[in-house]
């Protein structure tokens, strides 16, 4: 079985060299690697140009952005499977060789996932996500999963098409939605990536925008032949995963009251969201007073718990 990975990259030379590093110090590399750059100004090509010798092709011009980004590597790549990991994530010693293996061992799987380290700018780990075996309905639901963990079948991306480029924050997302109608989703409940966290990331310097996006998606679904029916049966369940999404982005850009109102929407719509988001809300409810700098502390005590369970 073969496998493609892309790196889309612009201006990222603070962690380039360690993604790239990352990739070619697996245990079972990728039969193709592309590296997309955007046109970086910052030193980005030349790193680049230090490891051209073991990566399949790379190119460096001007494009619209990391969907169009990963397009481009998803046009050249001849892989069963396919992922890709950004320019500032990681990838774990054998994370290729264990995805690679549950797609030979699940032939009716679509994509295949796990769990995530959360990483700070300087590599140091503050969080373990972790996840479940969540199918299409779950993701109808906003049940967000980890994207350089996330690995798919080139023959469900075919029935499935491109990424749609005029998402920004949820691209991922949405791809998974439209992949997932293709065949199953097999959950590895192993840490496959390293994802992080730093204040230029999308999800952090942008984090307002996501719930927009949410709500794009929505309607998509409303309309959308395959999913109509489905979201017929749990609009509820979706519209409350929506907001609840929102709320948590818009708390991430200290927009405190804005937050509440989404998670108060989220709650109204779907209950259940309330214990679920309890912390979150707290946190909401904190900033709004102006406390909110007990959410560093918190992150503080969670990262040296962390290292500290690691040490034993």
């Amino acid at each position: 079985m073969k496998l493609t990975l892309i790196t889309p990259s612009y201006n990222q030379a603070q962690y380039l060299s360690q993604t790239i590093g990352s990739v070619l110090a697996s245990t079972r590399v990728p039969d193709e690697y592309f590296v997309i750059d955007g046109g970086s100004t910052d030193g980005s090509v030349e790193i680049i140009r230090q490891y051209e010798k073991q990566l399949t092709t790379w190119v460096s011009e001007k494009d619209n952005g990391q969907a169009d980004a990963i397009n481009k590597g998803i046009k050249m790549a001849t892989g069963d499977v396919i992922g890709w990991l950004n320019s500032d994530d990681l990838i774990l010693p054998r994370t290729f060789e264990l995805v690679l293996a549950a797609f030979e061992q699940n032939p009716e799987a679509a994509i295949v996932f796990g769990d995530a380290l959360s990483i700070d700018q300087d590599g140091e780990t503050i969080n373990i996500q972790r996840f479940a075996p969540y199918q299409l309905p779950d993701l109808m639901q906003f049940k967000i999963i980890c994207q350089p963990t996330v690995f798919f079948r080139k023959s469900a991306l075919d029935k499935a098409g491109l990424m749609d480029t005029n998402y920004h924050f949820l691209l991922d997302h949405h791809l998974w939605l439209r992949i997932a109608q293709h065949g199953k989703m097999i959950y590895l409940p192993q840490t496959l990536a390293a994802a992080r966290y730093h204040s230029l990331a999308k999800n952090i310097a942008q984090s307002a925008k996501f719930g927009k996006e949410a709500m794009r998606i929505v309607a998509w679904m409303q309309t959308d032949k395959s999913l109509s029916t489905l979201f017929e049966q749990r609009h509820k369940g979706i519209l409350g995963g929506a907001y609840a999404l929102d709320g948590y982005y818009q708390l991430e850009a200290k927009n405190f009251a804005a937050g509440l109102r989404a998670y108060s929407k989220a709650i109204i719509s779907q209950p259940s969201v309330l214990p679920k988001e309890l912390k979150h809300i707290v946190y909401g409810i904190l900033g709004v007073v102006g406390l909110d700098q007990l959410k560093t502390w918190y992150k503080q005590q969670r990262k040296r718990k962390y290292e500290q369970n690691k040490i034993n």
